[in-house]
């Protein structure tokens, strides 16, 4: 069917999909899956850690090698071929137990969801603003968080049938594949470019200097809430798992977080409308910090599950509001300017996903407990916060 003929939701439905696919699970079913690996492999925290790590440096190798525009083919196959890699490195997961092979299987996988976040959005965004319908963007990147649900339901059915965690990868793997089909139906090949005359009433005129404080101060803040929520995003699982009294909230913990997540986005581009895309990212990152804050200090089920649903309404909220404060900081640069500013953001960011895993991991090792990491890493929200209202 022509692009022409597709109807917008249907476009944002497959852009959920592939969302769901390759983010919700493809990136963060590691998440849930992980307190069965340690277990079963006796794999301690550290190395956790530097599982997760590699899979949040190959994201960042892939979003940057997405933005570069030399990169040749068509973003359809690109997207396609992502979740495809995403499905085989998820199933390649229960093949081996060896802690070098899931490091690299873990970046490439990580690589695989850039591409698939970059070339889908692409693609979406841009026929549904061709067509007038750019508040759907929203159902698009609610993919997110009904991914995580979908992967938390997922793998506590799939235990519940006393399955192994070679099982649960397999099964991730399955659970990709079939929304891979949902997506490439619904995101069809054909499509037209912008015009010209789009892209140049695309450029408003107010910007900072280049290396005003400002922007500096966003980039620092983008990183530490890199940092701030990929350790609860990594290790939540983990945590209920280790305290008897939080054991009977751990199947429902990170579908907590998907369910709070997937309408994050709708909500904070409205209060981002309303205070300001700065005052927005600030608020965030202060209820994010309560959130990972909880998690790590309180042993009452009901609590754990606020911090845990404050971290899925907020991450994503963030992670959006910040890249539309990047584009309105470098839009008098124009498309080079914001690109370059993107990829910047993007690599503090990244940085921030791949230092946390790994110092939650060998503070895990020297304490026992992610208490003092999680803590480290609800300052680090609060500092950002700080950063950005300056």
């Amino acid at each position: 069917m022509p692009a022409s003929a597709r109807s917008p939701i249907a476009l944002a439905l497959g852009g959920l999909f592939s969302l769901a696919a390759a983010m919700g699970i493809g990136r963060f079913v590691y998440t849930p899956i992980l307190p069965f690996m340690t277990e079963a492999l006796d794999l301690p925290a550290d190395d956790a850690g530097l599982i997760a790590s590699a899979n949040f440096l190959g994201y960042l190798a892939g979003a940057l090698a997405g933005a570069a525009r030399s990169l040749p083919g068509n973003p359809r196959v690109w997207f396609l071929g992502g979740l495809l890699v995403s499905a085989l490195t998820s199933a390649a997961m229960a093949l081996t137990a060896s802690l070098p092979a899931f490091l690299l299987i873990r970046f490439i996988s990580g690589g695989a969801s850039a591409f698939v976040l970059v070339f889908s959005t692409s693609l979406v965004l841009e026929r549904l603003a061709a067509a007038g319908r750019g508040g759907l963007s929203a159902l698009h990147f609610a993919g997110v968080g009904c991914g995580i649900a979908f992967s938390a339901l997922l793998v506590a059915a799939v235990a519940h049938l006393s399955a192994d965690w070679r099982m649960l990868w397999l099964a991730s793997a399955g659970g990709t594949l079939v929304l891979l089909v949902f997506a490439a139906l619904l995101v069809p090949a054909e499509g037209s470019a912008p015009s010209a005359q789009g892209q140049a009433a695309a450029a408003p005129s107010r910007s900072a200097p280049v290396a005003s404080g400002s922007r500096l101060r966003l980039i620092l803040a983008y990183g530490l809430f890199g940092f701030g929520y990929v350790i609860t995003a990594t290790f939540v699982n983990a945590i209920a798992r280790a305290a008897p009294e939080l054991q009977p909230t751990e199947p429902f913990v990170w579908l907590t977080v998907g369910l709070c997540a997937a309408p994050s986005i709708y909500l904070w581009n409205r209060i981002g409308t309303r205070l300001g895309a700065r005052r927005a990212f600030a608020l965030a990152c202060l209820l994010e910090s309560a959130g990972v804050a909880l998690t790590a200090l309180t042993r009452e089920p009901v609590l754990f599950l606020l911090g845990a649903g404050l971290l899925g309404a907020t991450f994503m909220g963030i992670t959006a509001l910040g890249l539309m404060e990047a584009r309105r900081e470098a839009s008098a640069g124009g498309p080079a300017a914001i690109r370059q500013m993107l990829a910047i953001l993007t690599a503090s960011f990244g940085l921030g996903q791949v230092v946390g895993p790994w110092f939650a991991g060998s503070l895990h090792h020297a304490t026992g407990s992610f208490s003092a990491a999680s803590m480290a890493a609800a300052a680090a929200l609060l500092v950002a916060a700080g950063l950005v209202l300056k």
